[in-house]
C-alpha cells in the first residue's frame, strides 16, 4: 500500500493500546481461565467429546449454584437436521448458526446440559465458540506491484471475499473506474447486530473491514493514486463476521466462510481475506475453524490469514516464538506476517515488525508464517462514523475533497490484504492456478536477502526488541510480485501440494527437522521436497540445510536447557507428543505490556 510518510501523531500509542492491544489482552484473559485448566486436557487432547478448554467448564455442570451458559460448536457424525437440532433445543439450548460445512451447529447452552449433549450418540465433539478479533497493529514498490500494473494486471474479474467487520461500499475508492457503481457487489451480516448507526456508518461500524478492503482493492480516486490498493479493479464480497467493536466468534466466521463457498461461482470468488484470529486451544485437525478454512481451500479458494500480533510476548524468555493465531496455524492456508518499510521503498530496507507473531504453531509445530508483507503505518480507506475513526481521529488522513477519507493502521491485519491483492493479480494472469500452486509460487519467489538479525526500539515501552530472520520469524521471505509474475514454474495442482511443513525435535541429537505432509497428505506429494526447483532450501533460502533446520545461535528455544524451550515444545525434555504451551494459557495474563504496545512506532 503506497503511503506518504507522516510525523507521529499525538495519541498514536493510545490508539493502539485501546484499539487492539487492550482488547486482545481482554480476549486472552477471557479465554485463559478455561484454556489450560489444572487437570483436564492440558495436552490439547479432547476429554471425551469435550475440547480441552471446554472440559473444565463441563466439569462444573453440577457444582455451580447458578446455571451459567456457554457458547459451543457441536459437530455431528452427519450434517445435523431438525431432529438433532430439536434434541439440543430440548436441553435448553438456543440455536445461533447452522454450520453444515463442519457438520455442526452453534449453540448457547446451559452448562448443566453439556453432559446430556455429550451423551447424544450422534455428537462427535463439542468446542467453545471462541471470541474472534481483528488483528490490527509498506509499500507496493517494495513488493514489486508496479511491474504487475505495468503489465496490465489490476485484479479485474476476480472476486475477493472479505470476512471482517463489513465494508463501506459507498467509499469512492471502491467504485469502478467510471465511478458509476460500487465494486462491493454483495453484503451479508452474520453477527445479528445493527448494520448502520446514527453517525452515518453503514455495513462497517468498526472501521477495520473497510481499511482491509482498501488495501486489497482501493483505486486511489480521492488521493490522486497515493493510497491505491494492490488490485484496484477487483470485486469485493462483504461477509460481515465482526461487530461494531471488532468482535465475532468462531461460528460467525465459519458461517461467513460457508457463504463464501456458496457464492463462489456467482461472484468468481477466488480468494478469502481473514485479517482476524484467536488463540489456539486444540490441534488444527480438531478445530472447526481450521476445518472451515480447509473446506474453502479444497473448494478452490485461496485462503489468506493474518499470523497475529503477539511477537513481543516473551514468556520464559521465548521472544515471541509459538504465538501464531488460529486459523493461521492451519498448514493449508497462506499465513502472513508483517514487515515495516523504515521510510524506504526498497525491499532491502524492510525489516520484520517486532509485533508480528512467530512459529511454530501450538500443538502441531507447523512452520509459520508462510510469507511476509508490509503491514506497518498503512494508510487505507476510512469508514466515517465507525468506532475506530471516531475514537482515534488523529489517525485520519485527508483526501482530495478535504474530507477525512483515509485512516492509518498497522498489524498483520494490514499485511494480509497486501498478499490477497497479489493473489488476485496472479489469478488474473493465470486463472487456472489452484490454491496450492498460488501459495507455492508466492513463497518460492519472495525476496530473501535479510540480515541475521535486526533491532527495533519502541519509545513508549523504552525497550528494544531483537528479531532473527529464521523461517519461523519471516517464513519464506517478503512478497515479490515481480518475481512471481515472470516465474512460469508450476507446483502440482493437487490439494495439499503446498502444505506447510511441521517440525520435530529429536531430544537425543538436539536436532530440529522439517516433516512434510500430515495425516491426510502424504509426504511424497508435498512440493517442497520433490525437486531442486521446489526444494526446501529454494523456498526458505539459507534458513534450511538438508533435513535439519539452521537456527541463529541466539534463538531462545533451540536448547532444552533454556526455560523458553518448554513454551514452544511443551516439556523440558522435548519428548511430549504435543506442546502444552503456556502462550494461550493463564500465564499470558501477566504479559499485558506485551499486548498493549502499538507496534507502529518503532524507529
Amino acid at each position: 500500500m503506497l503511503h506518504t510518510l507522516k510525523s507521529k501523531s499525538p495519541g498514536r500509542d493510545q490508539r493502539h493500546s485501546a484499539a487492539w492491544g487492550k482488547r486482545i489482552s481482554w480476549l486472552l484473559l477471557l479465554v485463559a481461565g478455561t484454556a489450560f485448566a489444572q487437570n483436564r486436557g492440558g495436552d490439547g487432547k479432547f476429554v471425551g467429546k469435550f475440547a480441552p478448554d471446554l472440559a473444565p467448564i463441563a466439569a462444573r455442570a453440577h457444582i455451580s449454584a447458578v446455571d451459567e451458559t456457554v457458547k459451543v460448536i457441536v459437530q455431528y457424525k452427519q450434517v445435523p437436521h431438525s431432529i438433532e437440532e430439536q434434541r439440543a433445543l430440548n436441553l435448553g439450548a438456543r440455536l445461533n448458526h447452522r454450520l453444515a460445512m463442519v457438520k455442526g451447529i452453534a449453540l448457547t447452552i446451559p452448562v448443566s446440559a453439556l453432559p446430556a449433549l455429550e451423551a447424544d450418540p450422534d455428537v462427535v465433539s463439542l468446542t467453545i465458540d471462541h471470541p474472534m478479533k481483528e488483528l490490527d497493529d509498506t509499500s507496493d514498490v517494495a513488493t514489486g506491484m508496479p511491474s504487475a500494473w505495468s503489465a496490465g494486471y489490476n485484479g479485474a474479474g476476480i472476486g475477493v471475499a472479505v470476512i471482517d467487520s463489513g465494508i463501506n461500499g459507498s467509499h469512492p475508492d471502491l467504485w469502478n473506474s467510471a465511478e458509476t457503481r460500487s465494486r462491493v457487489v454483495y453484503h451479508q451480516d452474520f453477527t445479528g447486530t445493527a448494520t448502520s448507526n446514527s453517525s452515518g456508518a453503514k455495513y462497517d461500524l468498526y472501521g477495520h473491514g473497510t481499511h482491509v478492503a482498501g488495501i486489497i482493492g482501493g483505486n486511489g480516486y480521492l488521493s490522486s493514486g497515493n493510497y491505491i490498493g494492490v488490485a484496484p479493479a477487483v470485486n469485493l464480497v462483504d461477509l460481515r463476521a465482526l461487530d461494531l467493536n471488532g468482535v465475532g466468534t468462531d461460528s460467525t466466521v465459519i458461517a461467513a466462510i460457508q457463504e463464501a463457498i456458496a457464492l463462489q461461482s456467482t461472484y468468481n470468488i477466488r480468494v478469502i481475506n481473514l485479517s482476524l484470529g484467536r488463540g489456539i486451544f486444540v490441534s488444527y485437525t480438531q478445530d472447526p475453524l481450521c476445518q472451515a478454512v480447509e473446506s474453502a481451500w479444497k473448494a478452490g479458494i485461496v485462503v489468506v490469514v493474518a499470523a497475529g500480533n503477539y511477537g513481543r510476548v516473551s514468556i520464559n524468555s521465548s521472544n515471541g516464538f509459538g504465538t501464531i493465531t488460529a486459523p493461521g496455524n492451519d498448514p493449508f492456508v497462506l499465513t502472513v506476517g508483517a514487515m515495516k518499510s523504515n521510510g524506504s521503498s526498497s525491499p532491502a530496507a524492510e525489516t520484520k515488525a517486532s509485533y508480528s507473531s512467530k512459529g511454530p504453531t501450538t500443538f502441531d509445530h507447523v512452520v509459520k508464517p508462510d510469507i511476509m508483507a508490509p503491514g506497518n503505518d498503512i494508510v487505507s480507506l476510512a469508514a466515517p462514523g465507525a468506532t475506530l475513526e471516531a475514537s482515534y481521529q488523529s489517525e485520519l488522513v485527508t483526501g482530495n475533497d478535504g474530507n477525512n477519507d483515509y485512516f492509518t493502521l498497522s498489524g498483520t491485519s494490514m499485511a494480509t490484504p497486501v498478499v490477497v491483492g497479489a493473489v488476485a493479480l496472479l489469478l488474473q494472469q493465470n486463472s487456472a492456478l489452484t490454491p496450492d500452486q498460488v501459495k507455492a509460487r508466492l513463497m518460492k519467489d519472495t525476496y530473501k536477502q535479510f540480515p541475521n538479525s535486526s533491532g527495533a526500539y519502541v519509545p513508549h515501552l523504552q525497550q528494544t526488541f531483537t528479531d532473527f530472520y529464521d523461517l519461523l520469524s519471516i517464513g519464506s521471505g517478503l512478497l515479490d510480485m515481480q518475481n512471481a509474475l515472470v516465474d512460469t514454474s508450476l507446483a502440482p495442482a493437487t490439494v495439499g501440494a503446498a502444505l506447510s511443513p511441521s517440525l520435530v525435535y529429536n531430544p537425543s541429537t538436539g536436532v530440529v527437522s522439517m516433516v512434510e505432509g500430515n495425516g491426510s497428505v502424504a509426504a511424497g506429494s508435498v512440493v517442497w521436497g520433490s525437486s531442486v526447483v521446489w526444494g526446501a532450501s529454494v523456498v526458505w533460502g539459507a534458513n534450511v540445510s538438508g533435513s535439519s533446520v539452521v537456527w541463529g545461535a541466539a534463538l531462545p528455544w533451540n536448547d532444552n536447557l533454556l526455560s523458553a524451550f518448554s513454551v514452544v515444545w511443551g516439556s523440558s525434555t522435548g519428548t511430549g507428543p504435543q506442546a502444552t504451551s503456556v502462550v494461550w494459557g493463564a500465564a499470558a495474563s501477566t504479559a499485558d505490556g506485551a499486548f498493549s504496545d502499538a507496534g507502529d512506532d518503532e524507529q
